[in-house]
């Protein structure tokens, strides 16, 4: 059964991961009804975000907007260390979703004990706390979300709201905005089996994705399409960014073809507005290592503004990933291999 034909539901699916995947725009509409993030505007020197998983994807996001909007580096941290510049002029928020995430508790509870001013996104637990102790902001998670893959609309949109009443993000809101208003148009049309996201799927079939994506909120989503291939479907995917691959990667299908030509199909993502040279380089990669490939797939992210046409692309590639788990019989929702991870770093 398709997972999204028809609005039926997935042949598997335990914890709901298609109604919450097609909830991405409700998401960000919530967050921009809801009241607005109480943070002062303050003369801060630096920004970062820490985040893991689902959850760091929202600092990347940042990143990426901030480069041509904030008049200060907006820096995503994934790990247990807060970097060596944080101090009493950092901003630093961290997103988790479940509160627990070691890593992202290490390094803000380094960046409160330099002087940075803390702000928790989360669902609760220890960050809540160690935000609260810390006289920080707790921004809440709506409850709900199954799992924090699917939680990307809410943390988010708290996020660069969050950025924007600090003075550091001017336009988020609007785009916000553009971009509820796009998904508005994407999501019915695959939940009911249209748009590109069925072909993509039946394209990759069993082969396996090489996503690219321009430098900033390309290569975010090119990321994002990598992961949620590798949760959803519990497939192998990669990533690159142009126009690094275009210095090493493409090299790699100098030989073993005969291999390639079985197992990789890249995609490409653009987004409305790119730099021409990057459109150049991803059309010239697929030309040039087209021969060791089993297919070449291109995806254009619709809408008004860099938010609508990244969440667009987050669309298409999330139902990607659900008919491509459908197509196998998996349930999207459960990581078992994550939860024993856990478990034995717990142990140590």
């Amino acid at each position: 059964m398709s997972p999204a034909r028809g609005g039926a539901s997935l042949p598997v699916d335990s914890l709901g991961l298609l109604a919450a995947t097609a909830g991405l725009g409700s998401q960000i509409e919530a967050a921009l009804a809801g009241p607005r993030p109480e943070v002062r505007e303050a003369s801060y020197s630096n920004v970062v975000v820490f985040g893991m998983g689902g959850s760091g994807v929202a600092g990347a996001v940042a990143s990426a907007l901030g480069e041509s909007a904030s008049p200060v580096p907006i820096i995503p941290v994934a790990g247990y260390s807060s970097p060596a510049f944080v101090s009493s002029g950092t901003l630093a928020v961290a997103v988790s979703f479940s509160g627990e995430t070691e890593e992202t508790l290490s390094a803000a509870s380094e960046a409160v004990a330099r002087g940075a001013e803390l702000i928790a996104i989360t669902g609760g637990g220890s960050l809540a706390s160690l935000a609260a102790g810390q006289g920080g902001r707790v921004l809440l998670l709506p409850p709900g979300i199954p799992q924090p893959r699917a939680g990307l609309g809410s943390m988010l949109s708290l996020l660069v709201l969050s950025l924007e009443e600090a003075g550091l993000l001017d336009g988020a809101r609007r785009q916000l905005e553009e971009a509820a208003t796009q998904l508005g148009r994407r999501i019915p049309q695959l939940l009911a089996g249209a748009g590109p996201a069925v072909e993509i799927a039946r394209r990759i079939g069993r082969t396996i994705p090489l996503v690219h994506g321009g430098r900033g909120l390309g290569e975010v989503a090119a990321r994002r399409w990598k992961t949620q291939v590798n949760e959803n479907a519990k497939a192998p995917a990669f990533s690159g960014t142009e126009p690094e691959v275009c210095h090493n990667e493409l090299c790699g299908f100098g030989q073993s073809g005969d291999v390639t030509r079985q197992l990789l199909t890249l995609v490409s993502l653009h987004l409305g507005g790119e730099d021409g040279r990057i459109a150049r380089r991803l059309a010239y990669f697929a030309e040039l290592a087209g021969e060791a490939l089993a297919d070449h797939l291109e995806v254009m992210g619709e809408g008004a503004g860099p938010l609508a046409g990244f969440f667009d692309l987050v669309a298409i590639g999330d139902f990607v990933s659900l008919h491509l788990a459908a197509a196998e019989g998996v349930d999207p929702g459960p990581v078992p291999v994550l939860a024993e991870m856990k478990r034995r770093l717990a142990e140590q």
